[in-house]
């Protein structure tokens, strides 16, 4: 079992995570490209990933948990001691950054790639503007950002709930 510590450490590292998705999803929205996709979603994915597993495994191990019995219950996703309004927070945010994934699949038009005469292309056919096909891979990083925000949205939520428990772990 992790420590305490060590869950709210991911904790952090996942809210770096949410912080990081949120703020390039914005500037990508805006037009802006502050740093290279690679970068971008690998930070990302960095920062999101270890803390997202160690937030289900230990609710998994520490809570025993099942399929919920209602589905809508809050009770029933939600361990008991932590706030309402920290559930409602952590679905909001995640509702932010599914609402970013849908707009981007809404707005992508296709598969941008690069001829070797320099053309820029959607779906091996249709030549388009170079402004085109930079939109449409800041399509593409917006939803694999989108993604990894959602994760790391769920595991700052589950970390946190699991290291703020005050039952014996």
């Amino acid at each position: 079992m992790m420590s305490r510590r060590g869950l709210l450490l991911y904790s952090v590292l996942c809210g770096a995570g949410v912080l990081w998705s949120g703020g390039l999803i914005v500037a990508l929205a805006l037009g802006h490209r502050p740093v290279d996709k690679v970068v971008a979603v690998g930070l990302a994915a960095l920062l999101t990933v270890p803390g997202f597993a160690s937030g289900i495994l230990s609710n998994r191990r520490g809570y025993r948990t099942r399929q919920p019995r209602r589905l809508w219950a809050l009770a029933s996703w939600v361990p008991p001691h932590v706030p309402v309004w920290a559930a409602i927070a952590a679905g909001v945010v995640f509702f932010g950054f599914w609402l970013a994934i849908v707009l981007a699949f809404v707005t992508l038009k296709g598969n941008p790639g690069v001829r070797p005469d320099g053309t820029y292309i959607l779906d091996e056919t249709t030549v388009v503007s170079r402004e085109t096909y930079e939109r449409q891979v800041d399509h593409q990083q917006q939803i694999s950002l989108g993604v990894l925000g959602a994760f790391a949205v769920g595991g700052a939520f589950l970390c946190a709930a699991r290291a703020t428990d005050h039952e014996p772990a």
